[in-house]
């Protein structure tokens, strides 16, 4: 067998001993470390191979080893590649995920470590040809595909290579055009406006006018007519013509190989985890990508033949050479290899069985006490403060009883028993921000179907009725998260229930009544202290139900007792006695130690018996992941967004973001409202996956967000830009607006509807858009194309101003958002400033830009709330018309000039 030591490439000492790329390239069939100011550039004519190296939270190191193979690299360049890559794999402890990444078709994961895109460049170290000039600027025209993994290709630049299908870039010296046509996707026309980003800052220093043509309105624009000179003058386009790039590989029946000596056998069986064996290698045919299962105690060779045998097979199944490898350990199995698999039931020990470490950072990770997964030392979910709601809200609790809910007081606002269902209502405000409601229905272990189908509908009625702007979160009795615990201080979870439905449940199966009473005998356990961890419950009166790591309290009567354990903390001690207060306020607490507790204690729990002293077993934290999903012949099946961000939350979507502690499932403002309505199926499904794939709890919370009203606890997993909810329109639209200037350049994260934000950011447009030459003197001069680009500018900044007045097409009513209000107000006040120092010549019949100012002002709140108002504008040489559509009162303003 060979070991580390032997295989050990020098290249490679060091890789893997902190997150982050790696890259090397295959240079006469040795990799050779990149430089870092190399990263990104790939060449066609060359094998790369690229380690990213994650930390969890729980501080595991996780890697993935890609070997990229350019489309003129030589088959022995990339042998030599797949092989390095092996070897990689081997001194990082044999627990990487392996991917064969083909030029054109590379792993979303791949591209998202080089967002937005990559853009491979001809040439290459040892393939013979010429590395292109980097200096002499040469006009270029892509093609952009992909909706959030975006793939570039450049393509010959002539009018024959556009079609009306895709959406193209067009990069010339002083300006960038993207045409999209006219069937293209509005997703692909958002990603590729990062594209054209990407571009100008790394090849025009980030000056440079940037145009979008529309096919199919081409005459109207000045932007189109110089597109179309570029290409020789306007000439109609053709259809597009199919090519391999457009041939999507369909999923097929999976069929598994076992693979002995180099050779492959088909297993013609039911897809099960116990197929696999530990001591052989498997190859998954999935049709569209192929996987190969690596046994933890393989050996080294056996895995290079496996490598060998699926090239092979490639080749004899005549799939296309950018066919995609992905190679797995067991023990390290990814999410979509175990979703082909019948179950794929978790091991007692997780991640134990993996191999140990070889090499020197396998010992570095042994070091960590990762080498095994890192699950046994990983730290508790709830170790730090997770964003919590803004406090001083007003908080509503409401129990269901049958077809009807029931208000609590407020002095049992914090009480809830296990026999129950209950709905939670919040609201406050966060900072500057309008209104925020958190709304929740809280299942009980021992409630009825009934009751909980009851507090569902209820809680959608309501959700309904506020026009969808709650968070609505299903929580189950013993997974509450830390945003629900915080607003009861305490929460006290206790035995039986009041709803009829309960009550007549235990009458049927002829139990005992166990509700809780104020008179009667109740242990509390006390178990976390927090504000936000603060979980306690009403466990069996009986003294075995008592652990030295914990406190209680103890109800007998009018008497009350709090019990310390010895390995307790301080901050339990005083929660016992807060919770005791809360139960029964005003009466007189005895507290007693542990091992000092006299027969009054002792007594109502049936004497003293042997109780634990071990502490409760913690939940492991995992790395958040967010999904985009598809049902194929009724099965759901979830596709991993990789390196997430805000950017790929698009309005036209619906999302998973699965945390392992929540699920949300989030809805975008263009989806369908009868998509919306099936939210919490949708995720219901989700976690019936995730339950038999990836052992997640069946009682997880489950959340659904609507775009524009997340809460802090989910925004707290981006990096949140608050000013981009309050852009209206499709993603197209909404990226358009953030190219354009539409957008704080701090990327503000504070709360608010982004109204002082995005009244600088409308201002700041739109003096740029009708002051170029300000613009000019504040960037010091720097270097423009031919033209000021002042009608594109112009008209992207009227767009932009319409999107931002016009926020809804509906007439407005007293339920309307408040932040309409105040962005529409904004946009006037940014208009007016805009005008003024434009001095631009208005209609005599409106009057100069100050009075323009009061009319608009005036008019706009002056309008009763159920009038709808749109507003247009238009640009006629120097003199800016601004008209309002108020229904059919066409001439109101006239009428008030």
């Amino acid at each position: 067998m060979s070991t580390a030591k032997q295989v050990l490439e020098p290249a490679f000492q060091g890789a893997g001993q902190k997150p982050g790329t790696e890259i090397w390239r295959i240079e006469n069939f040795n990799p050779v470390p990149l430089p870092k100011s190399d990263y990104g550039k790939f060449y066609c004519g060359d094998s790369y191979i690229v380690l990213q190296t994650t930390c969890n939270r729980g501080g595991a190191y996780h890697f993935d080893c890609h070997f990229w193979i350019g489309k003129d690299s030589s088959q022995d360049e990339a042998g030599t590649a797949a092989i390095k890559t092996i070897e990689l794999d081997t001194m990082l402890g044999g627990r990487a995920v392996q991917h064969r990444e083909p030029q054109g078709y590379e792993s979303d994961m791949f591209i998202s470590y080089f967002k937005p895109c990559i853009i491979p460049m001809e040439g290459g170290f040892a393939s013979g040809f010429k590395t292109p000039e980097v200096d002499k600027f040469e006009t270029r025209l892509y093609i952009c595909k992909g909706k959030r993994a975006i793939r570039v290709k450049e393509v010959p630049f002539a009018r024959s290579a556009l079609n009306h299908d895709d959406v193209f870039i067009l990069d010339t010296e002083n300006k960038i055009y993207q045409f999209n046509g006219a069937n293209s996707n509005i997703q692909e026309r958002a990603k590729a406006l990062e594209v054209i980003q990407h571009l100008k800052d790394k090849y025009h220093e980030g000056v440079c006018d940037v145009a979008i043509v529309d096919d199919g309105k081409l005459q109207a624009e000045s932007d189109s007519g110089e597109f179309w000179v570029v290409f020789g003058g306007f000439a109609p386009i053709g259809k597009k013509v199919v090519s391999d790039d457009d041939v999507i590989l369909e999923t097929s029946p999976t069929k598994l190989y076992s693979i002995n000596n180099g050779k492959l056998n088909l297993e013609d069986i039911v897809l099960t985890k116990s197929i696999l064996e530990n001591t052989k290698c498997f190859l998954l045919d999935c049709g569209s990508e192929l996987f190969v299962w690596v046994g933890r105690v393989t050996q080294v060779d056996d895995r290079k033949a496996a490598s060998a045998a699926v090239e092979e097979f490639i080749v004899k199944q005549n799939r296309p050479k950018t066919m995609r490898v992905t190679q797995v350990i067991q023990g390290y199995e990814n999410h979509t290899f175990k979703s082909k698999f019948e179950s794929w039931p978790l091991s007692a020990t997780g991640n134990a069985g993996a191999e140990e470490g070889r090499g020197k950072v396998a010992a570095l990770l042994k070091k960590k006490g990762d080498v095994k997964g890192g699950s046994k030392n990983s730290t508790p979910v709830n170790e730090e403060v997770p964003p919590l709601l803004e406090g001083g809200g007003k908080l509503e609790v409401w129990c269901v009883d049958d077809s009807a809910k029931t208000a609590l007081q407020k002095e049992d606002l914090g009480k809830f028993h296990s026999g129950d269902c209950y709905i939670v209502l919040y609201t406050y405000h966060s900072g500057e921000k309008r209104e925020e409601f958190y709304l929740t229905y809280w299942i009980g272990k021992d409630s009825v179907l009934e009751d909980q189908h009851m507090a569902l509908q209820i809680a959608n009625t309501m959700w309904n009725s506020m026009k969808g702007r709650p968070v609505l979160g299903r929580i189950y009795q013993g997974k509450e998260p830390p945003q629900f615990i915080a607003l009861f201080q305490p929460m006290v979870i206790l035995k039986g229930g009041i709803s009829s439905g309960y009550k007549k449940s235990i009458e049927e199966k002829g139990l005992k009544d166990e509700t809780y009473s104020s008179t009667g005998i109740a242990l509390v356990h006390i178990q976390g202290t927090s504000v936000h961890n603060n979980k306690t419950l009403q466990v069996d009166a009986v003294s075995t139900s008592l652990s030295s790591t914990d406190c209680f309290v103890l109800q007998t009567g009018n008497s009350m007792f709090t019990w310390i354990g010895t390995t307790s903390s301080y901050e339990q001690q005083q929660w016992a006695t807060k919770v005791a207060e809360f139960l029964k306020p005003g009466a007189s607490v005895k507290h007693c130690k542990e091992g000092t507790e006299s027969s009054t204690f002792w007594n109502p729990l049936g004497g003293k018996q042997n109780y634990t002293s071990k502490n409760a077993t913690q939940d492991v934290v995992r790395e958040p992941h967010l999904y985009t999903f598809s049902f194929r012949n009724g099965k759901l099946e979830v596709t991993e967004v990789f390196n997430f961000s805000q950017d790929d939350l698009l309005t036209e979507d619906v999302m998973i973001l699965d945390t392992h502690g929540e699920v949300f499932v989030w809805m975008g403002q263009c989806v369908d409202t009868k998509e919306k309505q099936t939210a919490f199926e949708t995720g219901q499904k989700y976690i019936d996956h995730e339950v038999a794939f990836e052992g997640l709890s069946p009682d997880v919370p489950l959340y659904k967000v609507t775009e524009g009203n997340e809460p802090c606890f989910f925004r707290t997993y981006f990096s949140w830009d608050n000013t981009r909810s309050v852009i209206h329109g499709n993603s197209f639209q909404k990226k358009l607006s953030l190219l354009f200037g539409m957008r704080s350049e701090s990327g503000s994260k504070g709360s608010g509807d982004g109204g002082p934000t995005q009244r600088a950011s409308a201002l700041a447009a739109l003096s740029s858009a009708f002051n170029p030459s300000s613009q000019d003197k504040q960037s010091n001069d720097r270097p423009r194309s031919s033209g000021d680009g002042g009608p594109t500018q112009r008209a992207s900044a009227l767009a932009a101003l319409s999107s931002s007045l016009n926020t809804s097409s509906k007439p407005r009513s007293p339920q309307s958002r408040p932040g309409q209000g105040s962005q529409r107000a904004a946009a006037v006040a940014a208009l007016s400033n805009v005008l003024t120092a434009e001095g631009s010549i208005l209609s005599p019949r409106i009057g100069t830009s100050s009075q323009l100012q009061m009319k608009l002002v005036d008019i706009y709140f002056s309008l009763p709330s159920h009038i709808n108002i749109r507003i247009t504008l238009t640009l006629d040489m120097c003199c800016l018309h601004v008209v309002l559509y108020l229904d059919s009162l066409h001439h109101f303003l006239y009428r008030n000039s």
